[in-house]
């Protein structure tokens, strides 16, 4: 979390606190700009992923029980904004520098934030 601190519009997954311990299976971050830096990074060879595009009550199911668009903002925000970074047991600190130097170029020479 420190690396990417203050970098663009990032929102960042909460820190890690005595009641709040994160599993690490995803480290998921969120921009109004997911799509383009999800481009970025893929040119650059970072693979990302956006593991939840749509939100559950825009599924088909959901769909059909009378739930649409607009009457969950927040979940629909945020199935635009979620990024997973790269997250496995074999990243290494200089992997972890490549990517977080790439996210800020993005943001300093992409968007010029």
């Amino acid at each position: 979390n420190k690396k990417l601190e203050g970098i663009g519009d990032i929102i960042l997954p909460p820190r890690e606190t005595d009641n709040i311990k994160p599993v690490y299976h995803l480290y998921v971050i969120r921009t109004k700009y997911r799509d383009q830096l999800k481009e970025y990074l893929e040119g650059k060879g970072i693979e990302c992923g956006i593991h939840y595009p749509l939100p559950v009550h825009l599924q088909l199911p959901y769909k059909r029980m009378g739930y649409y668009e607009g009457l969950f903002p927040n979940a629909e925000r945020w199935a635009k904004e979620v990024l997973s970074l790269p997250m496995h047991p074999n990243l290494t600190v200089k992997d972890i520098d490549y990517i977080v130097g790439h996210i800020e170029d993005f943001f300093k020479k992409v968007i010029k934030v």
